[in-house]
């Protein structure tokens, strides 16, 4: 479908800084991931400043702490300019909206993690971070996925006709990464490295890994069979299951050196890296499952206004809209 040369350029270039926040998101997940695995969540007792300085010398663990606020700030005011970006360029109203929620959840994650410093790490508090730290992250790869070209000239697929519908297969994926997320956030926070960790949390997350592997795995081969032809839906669907085994390995390597951590005198590679590497793929398989779950929404439910749109940009192609 041919989308007017002016609106096509705006969606670009709306579309690439969404794409830019998101993956700024996902070195903010990184970069908390280094502060947890390095136990440099109080490298300094203070917070907004760092020791009382705007910008500390940056030694021992306090590169780590202070190196996530700034990465933490930067994904701030970007989030601010992209919001201001959609209020300004977009016409769908809920994609609008979507844009105002994720300058809200940035604000909301900024103040969670000035209360994780204020309150000495809780469980709890540093848990409700990371785990809007996912949410926020999950917001920024949606407008990405919104605001891109193949979404906006995405066409409904014939209605599928047998088997169990493939939106609510990639729902309950999705759902069943987020809470494993949840689960792993509290696993990583219930103990430092020099302590073992909690046998029963550590279970739950054996646990929700087998359920994560059942729900993402059956949902991504259902439209590999289903759709196999359909490159919009099988790219997502093949690198969510790459991904998938990637993870289930890299969390094996990490429970097996967080094993041996609280025998070492401080933490040590490969404990630090294995960590990280866990927590970054963990992200990327909820990320391109949004993707997955999003597209497929968007092919398998036609929408009537949609269809009206398209037939406007036959009539007037000189003044089309953006769905």
């Amino acid at each position: 479908m041919a989308i007017g040369n002016r609106q096509l350029a705006m969606s670009k270039g709306l579309n690439r800084f969404a794409i830019l926040v998101a993956c700024a998101t996902f070195f903010l997940i990184i970069a908390g991931a280094l502060v947890t695995s390095n136990d440099a969540g109080l490298a300094t007792p203070d917070w907004p400043l760092s020791n009382g300085q705007f910008f500390p010398k940056m030694v021992g663990n306090l590169f780590w702490e202070h190196g996530h606020r700034m990465v933490a700030t930067t994904v701030g005011m970007l989030t601010i300019v992209l919001t201001i970006f959609i209020l300004v360029k977009e016409k769908r109203q809920w994609v609008r909206r979507l844009g105002i929620f994720a300058l809200l959840a940035v604000i909301a994650q900024g103040l969670l993690g000035g209360l994780t410093v204020k309150l000495m790490l809780p469980l709890a508090v540093s848990t409700a971070h990371a785990t809007l730290a996912q949410l926020f992250f999950c917001t920024t790869v949606s407008l990405a996925v919104f605001t891109s070209r193949s979404w906006i000239e995405a066409w409904p697929l014939p209605e599928e006709k047998e088997g169990f519908p493939l939106r609510y297969l990639c729902a309950a994926a999705l759902v069943t990464i987020f809470l494993q997320l949840i689960i792993g956030a509290t696993l990583r926070h219930s103990a430092t490295w020099d302590k073992p960790l909690p046998v029963e949390l550590v279970l739950t997350h054996i646990g929700g890994a087998f359920a994560v592997t059942l729900a993402l795995g059956g949902a991504a081969i259902s439209v590999l069979r289903r759709h196999k032809n359909e490159a919009f839906l099988t790219r997502p669907a093949m690198l969510a299951l790459m991904l998938l085994v990637v993870q289930l390995f890299l969390g094996l390597a990490a429970y097996l050196t967080r094993q041996a951590s609280p025998h070492d005198p401080q933490p040590l590679n490969p404990m630090i890296g294995i960590t990280v590497a866990h927590v970054a793929c963990g992200a990327l398989v909820f990320a391109t499952t949004i993707v997955l779950t999003l597209r497929i929404f968007k092919v398998s439910q036609p929408v009537l206004q949609d269809y009206r749109i398209r037939q406007d940009l036959h009539v007037n192609p000189e003044n089309p809209v953006i769905l």
